[in-house]
């Protein structure tokens, strides 16, 4: 099947955008991006947040926008309307996230706002009972799902008793959770030192840190200390079984070890990947999507976590074709990491990455999160210079080298939910298996 990709132009100069940046006296550092396509700006807020207890953390980042001292949760709303703006936040098992947009003119209402929230909150009783029941309903909306139980298998079997390891809590585990805990939480860890502001839009860069340090100035304070552990190195070992009575499909996980973005061999990882699963023209998406109907969206991509990244893999299958989609799975990784990538397909997969990484900053919303990402690894869009130079100048022989290095399929950790009584047999036939409760 012939693939060939449009001229993404991936050669030319890449050109940043005016920025600014500056740590206020608080602790926070403030990005500022000029990105004049439309006048809007875009807000993210990344606050240290590792080791914090799971089921309150999680209850604090769906309830923070419930009320302050001043106002309800829809005064909240309704003032950020007022600017065509909103904020919502979530987590992470580094970070508390909080992001949103206004009209560019709106910056300075809608931060104000948001010291308020950060200096502010309450969690008033009924709402944090309303947040948490609705927290518990979908934590066990999840707890029905294969992908998401497929998922929490694997951290646990990647991670062990890292913190990583788990990273849902239970419903038991959240309807403890009172609004006092919160407020405990909220004092102890919603803290401006460590924290990054990212502003991107039709902004003047440092006239918006202005208006942030003005807005944000009163917000202080240092969290307690979250720094997570190195992540542990995988162990390979039997295949986990995962027992899914009544299971129509098998849900086949595989995890890798992987660089960071800093190391020098991610660049070339990126490509061996592409070439592997990465994207939808790569070699196991068209052996066992495109060649053998195994399943319809299999992929593979490069996780990164504060402490440590990996390889994931994953694909779900039809419950009868379960060991052969392994057996598919185990032969392109072994194909990739044993034999140099053909020319034409590297270079397809380098133009693939290279014209992602300019799309991805094409827009305010995805300059502001790809900005965010990397200084939340100590990184500032100047990094985007040296990796695309490196996916540029990788080899055949760098990409062989990366893929052997990381992608060997005896350093792989598999976990295969499904319906064991039907699918250990084909399991068992090519490797080793041990059986896990859900």
């Amino acid at each position: 099947m012939t693939k060939n990709l449009p001229d993404l132009i991936p050669d030319t100069e890449l050109i940043l955008p005016p920025q600014a940046e500056r740590t206020l006296p608080n602790g926070l550092t403030v990005l500022a991006i000029r990105r004049a396509a439309v006048p809007l700006v875009e807000v993210r807020l990344r606050i240290p947040f590792g080791r914090a207890p799971l089921g309150p953390a999680t209850l604090l980042s769906q309830a923070l926008f419930t009320g302050t001292g001043s106002m309800t949760m829809l005064d909240i709303a309704a003032e950020l309307q007022a600017v065509g703006g909103s904020l919502g936040a979530g987590l992470d098992p580094d970070r508390l996230q909080i992001g949103g947009n206004a009209l560019a003119g709106g910056l300075g209402r809608m931060l104000e706002i948001l010291s308020g929230v950060l200096t502010d909150a309450t969690y008033p009783g009924e709402e944090v009972v309303t947040e948490r029941e609705r927290l518990v309903d979908n934590i066990q909306v999840a707890l029905s799902q294969p992908s998401h139980l497929a998922r929490v298998a694997l951290l646990k079997r990647m991670f062990g008793e890292h913190p990583y390891g788990v990273q849902t809590p239970t419903p038991e585990e959240v309807r403890a959770v009172e609004p006092e805990a919160l407020r405990a939480l909220h004092a102890d860890r919603v803290r401006p030192a460590g924290a990054i502001l990212v502003l991107v839009g039709d902004i003047d860069p440092e006239q918006s840190i202005d208006v942030a340090e003005k807005m944000l100035g009163g917000w202080s304070g240092t969290a307690r200390d979250g720094d997570i552990p190195p992540t542990p190195a995988l162990v390979p070992g039997p295949l986990l079984l995962v027992d899914r009575p009544g299971s129509v499909q098998s849900s086949l996980r595989v995890a890798l070890p992987a660089p960071t973005r800093t190391d020098p061999d991610y660049a070339a990882l990126t490509l061996a990947n592409l070439v592997f699963g990465g994207y939808f023209s790569s070699r196991w998406v068209e052996n066992i999507r495109e060649d053998k109907g195994y399943t319809y969206g299999p992929h593979a991509v490069i996780e990164h976590f504060a402490a440590g990244s990996s390889l994931l893999a994953a694909a779900e299958v039809a419950t009868e074709v379960t060991g052969p989609s392994l057996l598919e799975t185990t032969y392109e990784l072994g194909r990739i990491a044993s034999l140099p990538p053909g020319e034409e397909e590297l270079e397809q997969a380098r133009r693939y990455a290279l014209g992602t990484l300019r799309l991805g900053m094409s827009t305010q919303g995805g300059l502001a999160s790809l900005a965010t990402v990397y200084a939340g690894f100590g990184l500032r869009l100047d990094h985007l210079r040296e990796h695309s130079a490196r996916l540029a100048a990788a080899t055949q022989e760098d990409v062989a080298a990366a893929a052997a290095k990381y992608l060997a399929p005896s350093r792989a950790v598999t976990v295969v939910l499904g319906d064991a009584d039907k699918i250990e047999a084909q399991l068992s036939a090519l490797t080793s298996v041990e059986r896990g409760a859900q």
